[in-house]
C-alpha cells in the first residue's frame, strides 16, 4: 500500500510533467508560426529578423544606416555579408563615383565573385521617388574596393544597390542584394510616380507589358516590343538575354529582379519576351526594361500595379 503522502507527491510529479509537455507544445507551435510568416517568392534574397519599431525609427533617417529591412534588398547585411562605404553623400550635377566594399562573414573584403549575366557585380542607383534609375557595372581594385561610375545625380535621397554572388566561402553560389542610402545635397523636388499603365514609349519603341500579378505569388509576365506599329524582331543579346528587367516598390524602393525565360538565339529577339515575376508586396512597382538594338541600349520605364 502506498501512503497518502507518497500518493499525493506522485500525483504532483505527474501534473508537473504534463504542464512541461504542454508548454513545450506551445513553444513549438509559436516557432512554426513565425516560420510561416516569411513571404513566398523571396528566395532570391536572404531573410533577416525584423527590427523593433524603435530601431527602424532611429536608423532610417541616417544615410547609409540601413540595417532595418529584410528580404527585399533594403539591408546592408545578409548572412554575414556586409556592404560598407565611406560615401554617405555624393555631389550632384556632375559625374561621380560611389566606392564600396563587400565584406564576408570573416570581416575581410570579398574579392572572389561569380559571374552572373556576364558581370561579377551589378550596381543600381535609384532616387527615393523612383526616378534617376542607373544600372552600371563597377570595377574592383585588388583590395576589394569597388568603384561605380555614376551619371549626374539630382538632389535628394538615393539608394545604392549591389547585386552579386560570392565565388567561394560560406555564401558561394547564393545571390545577394545589399544596399545603402546616400544624400545628394541641394533643393530636392519630388516627382510623382506615373500612373500604372500597360505600355510606354522609349526611343521610338512601344513597350507593352501583360500579366496580372499578385503579391507573393509567381506569375508569368510578357513584354512585347514594337516600332512604328510593327513587331520588333532584331533584339540583340544584352547581359546574355534579350532584355533586363528591374523593379522597385513605391514608398520604400524595395528591389526585385525579374528573371527572363526567353532563350537567346542571335540578334533575332522579339517581339515577345517572357519573364518569371515574383513581386513580394502589393502596390505600385516601377519597372525598368533595358534592351538593345543596332548596338544601342534602350531603356523603358512604366508603373505596374500589383494586387
Amino acid at each position: 500500500m502506498i501512503s497518502s503522502s507518497r500518493l499525493i507527491a506522485r500525483r504532483r510529479a505527474i501534473a508537473a510533467t504534463g504542464a512541461a509537455a504542454a508548454l513545450a507544445l506551445t513553444l513549438a507551435a509559436c516557432g512554426s508560426s513565425s516560420d510561416s510568416s516569411s513571404m513566398p517568392g523571396m528566395d532570391h534574397v536572404g531573410k533577416a529578423a525584423a527590427p523593433s519599431p524603435s530601431t527602424t525609427a532611429s536608423m532610417g533617417d541616417m544615410p547609409g544606416m540601413d540595417h532595418t529591412a529584410a528580404g527585399n534588398g533594403l539591408s546592408d547585411t545578409q548572412d554575414g555579408y556586409r556592404l560598407t562605404s565611406k560615401d554617405s553623400t555624393l555631389p550632384g550635377g556632375k559625374q561621380t563615383a560611389y566606392r564600396f566594399t563587400v565584406t564576408g562573414p570573416d570581416g575581410k573584403p570579398v574579392t572572389g565573385f561569380a559571374v552572373d549575366q556576364t558581370k561579377r557585380m551589378h550596381f543600381y542607383a535609384i532616387r527615393s521617388d523612383l526616378t534617376g534609375f542607373q544600372h552600371v557595372h563597377p570595377t574592383m581594385a585588388a583590395d576589394g574596393t569597388w568603384s561605380a561610375d555614376l551619371a549626374s545625380l539630382v538632389p535628394g535621397s538615393w539608394r545604392m544597390f549591389t547585386s552579386f554572388t560570392p565565388g567561394s566561402g560560406a555564401g558561394m553560389g547564393k545571390d545577394f542584394v545589399l544596399s545603402r542610402t546616400v544624400t545628394v545635397p541641394g533643393q530636392a523636388t519630388r516627382t510623382s510616380l506615373p500612373a500604372a499603365a500597360g505600355s510606354t514609349e522609349a526611343d521610338g519603341y512601344t513597350v507593352t507589358v501583360q500579366g496580372e500579378l499578385m503579391a507573393g505569388m509567381a506569375h508569368p509576365l510578357t513584354v512585347s516590343i514594337a516600332k512604328g506599329g510593327k513587331p520588333v524582331t532584331d533584339l540583340q543579346p544584352y547581359l546574355d538575354t534579350y532584355a533586363h528587367l528591374t523593379a522597385f516598390h513605391e514608398g520604400d524602393a524595395a528591389f526585385a529582379h525579374l528573371h527572363p525565360t526567353t532563350k537567346v538565339n542571335g540578334d533575332h529577339g522579339g517581339p515577345d519576351l517572357s519573364f518569371h515575376a515574383e513581386l513580394p508586396s502589393a502596390g505600385n512597382w516601377r519597372l525598368f526594361l533595358q534592351f538593345q538594338t543596332g548596338g544601342k541600349l534602350h531603356r523603358a520605364a512604366l508603373t505596374l500595379r500589383v494586387g
